[in-house]
């Protein structure tokens, strides 16, 4: 049961549509549904990473990423609106299945970072696992981070995978949707200060 709670939670703390699904909407628009997965999956790395240390408690690296945590949201922030003015000026893909430069471990790799550098996650996750019934147990640490992970890698696939089969009726309008989320990425970025 405590699996299905945590299926359920990492499922929906994953689907509102904020920085990250935006990119992972337009880069499975231009680059197809691997890279637009793992845009996605480089944020339930990071939510794993934070989850693990709040269902094991490690005390010691929470009150490290605690303490830097301004300098850790400062630097995400300007990373955010860095990804920001790149998906704005970036000229949409004439063939999806190319990568032109940008290999699928970059789009891992810079969703991760940006998610990596949020430490308040911690208390977030502390505080939903208190409210599913978390008992601090190994096999409950265990039950929580494999049913977040499964959970949010589920809404990965079927937004990269929803988003690919309309991308059809999408792709005419892909140079207004780059400059459209390359603004909000901005915007974003600049409410995170």
């Amino acid at each position: 049961m405590l699996f299905l709670k945590a299926f359920i939670l990492g499922f929906s703390v994953s689907a509102p549509v904020g920085p990250i699904g935006i990119l992972c909407i337009q880069r499975t628009l231009s680059k197809g549904k691997s890279a637009g997965f793992l845009t996605g999956f480089g944020a339930v790395t990071a939510n794993i990473i934070y989850a693990a240390i709040a269902a094991f408690g490690f005390s010691m690296v929470s009150s490290f990423l605690m303490k830097y945590e301004f300098y850790l949201k400062v630097f995400g922030s300007v990373f955010l609106i860095y990804l920001g003015i790149k998906t704005f000026l970036k000229k949409p893909a004439s063939n999806a299945a190319q990568l032109e430069g940008e290999t699928l471990f970059r789009m891992y790799a810079s969703t991760f970072l940006l998610m990596i550098t949020n430490p308040a996650a911690i208390l977030n996750f502390a505080a939903m696992f208190t409210g599913l019934g978390f008992d601090k147990g190994l096999d409950s640490s265990f039950a929580l981070i494999g049913g977040v992970f499964l959970g949010a890698s589920f809404w990965w696939l079927i937004l990269s995978i929803g988003v690919s089969a309309f991308k059809k009726r999408i792709v005419p309008h892909l140079s207004f949707i780059n400059k459209a989320a390359g603004a909000l990425i901005v915007l974003l970025g600049i409410l995170a200060f």
